[in-house]
């Protein structure tokens, strides 16, 4: 997902990329990290993900307004291998799911569920049996690496204003009680 590496982690996360769920500002630029058998599934988060997709395939020059973090400036994918990822799956996960509010008070920042569980969303509906591994939030350890690459930790992500990281944990636990998943964690 997003930017996670698979070069020089095979023994943790295999050697096979089926799909990359990525937006704008998560996903990969650097033509190492290139694999013509992936396919990108761009989770489209505002309008402006969008016209950065026109922009980036069609050669333009890319606006970088209008992103939390500065976005991919080249394609290392081809048009072929990239597919959008129907907006329903996310309205799932984050109001069916999460019962995020439709509506958010002026001072407060939307939220979203984050690209895992709009992963796991998704492989419920393409999918016949969904397993989860290195999927969970130690709360306990505030410095705690959050992925198995990068230096961002639990402390990070318990700040981010955009997720609900204990209203996921709560839903992947139900999740897991009831068997509708299968935890390798």
């Amino acid at each position: 997902m997003n930017n996670g590496p698979v070069i020089g982690y095979e023994e943790d996360v295999g050697r096979r990329t089926t799909f990359r769920l990525s937006y704008p500002e998560s996903i990969f630029s650097d033509p190492i990290h290139y694999d013509p058998n992936t396919t990108i599934v761009l989770i489209v988060f505002k309008p402006r993900d969008l016209k950065w997709l026109w922009e980036i395939l069609g050669g333009q020059k890319i606006s970088v307004k209008g992103f939390w973090k500065k976005p991919a400036l080249n394609m290392i994918y081809k048009s072929s291998q990239i597919r959008i990822l129907d907006p329903s799956i996310t309205r799932k996960a984050a109001y069916e799911w999460l019962h995020f509010p439709t509506r958010f008070p002026k001072k407060e920042k939307p939220k979203h569920p984050t690209t895992g569980l709009i992963a796991i969303t998704l492989a419920f509906h393409i999918c016949h049996e969904v397993h989860l591994a290195g999927f969970k939030y130690d709360f306990t350890d505030r410095n705690s690496s959050l992925h198995y690459y990068g230096n961002e930790t639990m402390s990070q992500m318990m700040q981010n204003e955009y997720h609900n990281i204990t209203a996921e944990q709560k839903f992947l636990k139900k999740l897991i009680d009831k068997n509708f998943v299968i935890n390798l964690t």
